[in-house]
């Protein structure tokens, strides 16, 4: 049905728009307000309008074009005779369907030639019956309509069309053993479509498969007894309401085009993460497409070991411009299995505007606390929507800032000092981990160990004993240059020497030993003891408002396009 979609932005500003071939499944990742949700709502638009809508973040959906046997076999599929009474005009065919978005029985007339028409040209600027069409295979859950999915339908007439999806799972015994397996691996539980309450069918969790499908779809005393044994799904939490709806409908309504905003809404990690496996396994080598806006890097990850093929695009917005970016799987599966990558849970930053990574820890946790500090005061040094990741140790920061920034995301690293006494291969992971280019590397290298002798000669510790406070004139300026030229490409080395050096006019020990639990307790913790340290001038605030302005840049250096 659905080829191909253009976004209106690109990898950043300037380039030109993304446009990339539809997978079974493309998830839209990204922070908060980035415009995921609203590339669902116009996705749906462009499928179910009569023409192209003018939009804010997709600029166009191409669709499949049929065969003309290929469509005509798919209206005699869908369509009906009409009842007694029932008048069908002429050149009209009569559709009859369960309409995926509120489970309900379709049945509509429509212009044959002009339906086949807009399906073999179904690209053109006006395509009013094709989107009658396409809407019958159009499914959007958000939070509130995912809840009512499991809620008691009307069985019908179970020798017509189905009208509803619980109706077409209680006749299509495949399809409800499925569901079934898929709810017993997550639950342990076995889910029943009970039809004793006589007009009604509603669902329940046993604790055991029914011995075959006359006890399950019975009313005679055995079914009844079975039934009677197992709870009600509609008293079960919500989450396993929603994850057991979500499945019921995607697989017994049988859409097409599904679109799914925040389907981790009210599930543990886990249940999240099994339930993009599950949604995504069961498209895989189908023609359906499902599109996901999520904040969850649990579900995206289910998603990536569902074995359909996947795009993940990430969206950004910061008020004025926007970036659209194709992430592969093939650069999102190293995030997953790297044993430090993972432990860290730097799959999380897919959904925040930037990432801080630091050496250790403690490194961590005063750089995040001094950001807090910034954002609560709206002072204008502080990084809105920052992940602060800790590496293990000054080399390690780069295996970390390297896979994030070749997905497009802003990350900067902080090391003391003392980097500057690292050489050869050592010093060569900062330059490659932050993009810096390969022809700079040798003329960066040699203000390196020309800094390093200046600092010898002081004979004393460069990173204990006051940075680059410990050069005086043109040497202090050379390495002031030399800094600042690794600023530009989010490499930011600590001025004064190491993190236990910050904040110069508190009084405490400097050592490693003991110092991030004193300088906390000196910071305060209530903002309205007067001996509470807020923002000041220079020194560590500064400092972070440096990493603020490069995060901030539209074409920043060291993140490639």
């Amino acid at each position: 049905m659905l080829e191909s979609i253009e976004m209106r932005a690109g990898s950043s500003p300037g380039r030109d728009p993304l446009k990339f071939s539809l997978a079974p499944v493309t998830v839209f990742v990204g922070p908060n307000n980035s415009g995921k949700s609203r590339a669902l709502k116009e996705i749906e638009e462009w499928v179910t309008r009569p023409q192209p809508p003018v939009c804010q973040v997709i600029q166009n959906v191409e669709f499949s074009t049929w065969e003309l046997g290929e469509f005509e076999a798919e209206l005699a599929r869908i369509s009906v005779e009409p009842e007694v009474g029932e008048v069908l005009n002429t050149d009209n065919v009569l559709i009859g369907k369960l309409r995926p978005q509120d489970n309900s029985a379709a049945r509509f007339q429509l212009y044959r030639p002009g339906l086949i028409e807009d399906a073999l040209d179904p690209n053109r600027a006006y395509r009013g019956y094709y989107g009658n069409y396409l809407s019958l295979y159009t499914l959007r859950l958000d939070g509130r309509s995912r809840l009512s999915l499991i809620d008691d339908k009307p069985s019908g007439d179970l020798l017509r069309l189905a009208p509803n999806h619980l109706a077409k799972l209680f006749v299509d015994s495949a399809s409800r053993k499925e569901v079934r397996r898929i709810v017993y691996e997550a639950f342990g539980k076995h889910l029943v479509v009970d039809p004793t309450n006589i007009g009604l069918l509603r669902l329940r969790l046993s604790n055991r498969a029914p011995r075959d499908d006359r006890e399950e779809q019975g009313w005679d005393e055995i079914s009844r007894a079975f039934h009677s044994a197992a709870p009600l799904l509609s008293e079960a939490s919500d989450g396993v309401k929603a994850f057991v709806g979500m499945v019921t409908t995607l697989i017994a309504g049988e859409p097409r085009v599904t679109l799914v905003d925040e389907p981790e809404a009210f599930l543990h990690p886990t249940l999240a993460a099994r339930l993009g496996k599950e949604i995504t396994s069961a498209l895989s080598g189908t023609n359906r497409r499902l599109f996901v806006s999520t904040h969850s890097s649990s579900f995206l990850m289910g998603c990536v070991q569902g074995g359909a093929a996947i795009n993940i695009v990430r969206v950004t917005y910061d008020g004025h411009t926007s970036t659209a970016r194709l992430l592969t799987q093939e650069r999102l599966i190293p995030l997953m299995r790297n044993p430090l990558l993972r432990s860290i849970g730097v799959l999380d930053a897919l959904f925040y505007n930037a990432v801080v990574v630091t050496e250790a820890d403690a490194d961590r946790a005063f750089y995040q606390e001094i950001n807090e500090r910034l954002l609560q005061a709206h002072d204008p040094r502080g990084i809105e929507g920052c992940l602060f990741l800790n590496a293990q140790n000054k080399q390690t920061v780069w295996d970390i800032v390297q896979p994030l920034r070749e997905l497009g995301i802003p990350a900067a690293g902080i090391v003391d000092i003392d980097v500057l006494k690292e050489g050869g291969a050592v010093w060569a992971k900062p330059m490659k981990g932050a993009f810096v280019p390969e022809i700079s590397h040798g003329s960066l290298g040699v203000e390196r160990n020309a800094l390093l002798q200046a600092f010898s000669k002081t004979g004393k510790d460069m990173k204990k004993h006051g940075g680059i406070a410990l050069l005086a004139g043109e040497e202090r300026e050379a390495c002031n240059n030399f800094l600042a030229k690794l600023a530009e490409y989010g490499i930011f080395v600590v001025p004064t020497g190491k993190v236990e050096s910050w904040l110069a006019s508190v009084k405490i020990s400097r050592g490693k030993s003991g110092w991030l639990a004193t300088v906390f307790e000196i910071m305060g913790e209530d903002p309205l003891n007067p001996s509470y340290v807020r923002p000041g001038d220079g020194d560590v605030w500064d400092f972070i408002g440096d990493i603020a302005s490069w995060v901030r840049l539209p074409k920043r250096k060291g993140v490639p396009d």
